[in-house]
């Protein structure tokens, strides 16, 4: 028996597609079993610290995943100004050895709340002129509320509890390192 198929050309190369999905022998209701297999992946983080310019479609390829319907983004990009100043460039310092543990514990933390398949985080150290991403947190998931909550998460305790450190450079050749509000070890009591 033959079966029936439709040919379609997209930009000179043809494929055939089928009318109809294959047979499939056994029980229909089984489970797929080994065409499951094949789509599994082992679930990854991806924590990078540069001061290279940040790629927004690299972090966002990176957690692409055929088992998620959801990627979510988060991207902190430097402003033009602060408080009335005219800001011309960010400048990141990090303790790297703790700032990536921290990151660790930050990713199974989001694992431990949320269903979500992969992350990425990447940090950009140096200067960061107006309008450049300064991180980027990018999360995969099976559906949008994981990976967006997992996103809102990720970037709140970053800002928290890892050691990064940012100076806002102004227009008037002066410059500031800013203390970061969220942080834990700035409160006061």
């Amino acid at each position: 028996m033959s079966s029936l198929e439709i040919k379609s050309s997209s930009f000179g190369r043809e494929t055939k597609l089928p009318l109809s999905p294959p047979l499939v022998e056994g029980n229909a209701h089984e489970p797929l079993g080994e065409e499951l297999k094949e789509v599994e992946e082992s679930a990854k983080e991806i924590i990078k610290f540069t001061t290279e310019k940040l790629s927004i479609d690299e972090a966002s390829q990176l957690v692409i995943s055929p088992l998620c319907g959801a990627v979510s983004l988060f991207v902190g990009t430097t402003r033009n100004n602060f408080e009335g100043k005219k800001v011309i460039s960010l400048e990141y310092e990090a303790y790297l050895p703790m700032a990536e543990t921290e990151i660790r514990k930050i990713c199974s933390d989001i694992r431990q709340k949320w269903p979500v398949k992969h992350i990425a985080v990447f940090h950009r150290l140096g200067l960061v002129p107006v309008s450049e991403a300064s991180i980027i947190i990018a999360v995969s998931s099976a559906h949008r509320a994981a990976s967006l909550q997992a996103v809102s998460y990720a970037i709140d305790t970053l800002k928290a509890k890892v050691p990064i450190w940012k100076k806002e450079k102004y227009e008037e050749s002066s410059s500031s390192w800013k203390r970061n509000k969220e942080c834990f070890w700035t409160t006061s009591d």
